[in-house]
């Protein structure tokens, strides 16, 4: 399941190395729409893609693509739990602060766009 989330960097962790081979890096993102009921959401990359949070800082606009996953767990006294986890598959820099970590490219100067002919068909 492909689920997107557009915030701004609020938390960045250190990558845990959980097990000879297993690591996770969490983050959490600050989604809003109303600055009144601001989001704090944890996300955690795992393996290779814990990398992709090197270029970016907390601060930076991003997109997150996630998928939902959950789990049941049973303690040694029977009781039964559930947790929840949004595990990142990619982090892009979105917006104007896009220059660490993003792949994206500043628009071009339209004074730097080549004139059109006064007979061309292009209209602009």
């Amino acid at each position: 399941m492909g689920i997107e989330a557009t915030g701004t960097l609020h938390t960045i962790f250190e990558t845990k190395q959980v097990s000879e081979r297993f690591s996770k890096r969490e983050f959490v993102l600050e989604m809003s729409d109303n600055p009144k009921y601001v989001q704090l959401v944890l996300f955690q990359s795992t393996g290779d893609r814990c990398a992709q949070l090197d270029g970016l800082s907390v601060g930076d606009k991003v997109k997150v693509e996630f998928s939902l996953r959950g789990r049941e767990w049973k303690s040694p006294s029977g009781e039964v739990k559930y947790f929840n986890s949004l595990d990142c598959w990619s982090v892009v820099a979105v917006g104007a602060g896009q220059s660490r970590g993003g792949s994206h490219e500043p628009a071009p100067n339209k004074a730097d766009w080549p004139k059109s002919e006064p007979d061309s068909d292009i209209p602009f």
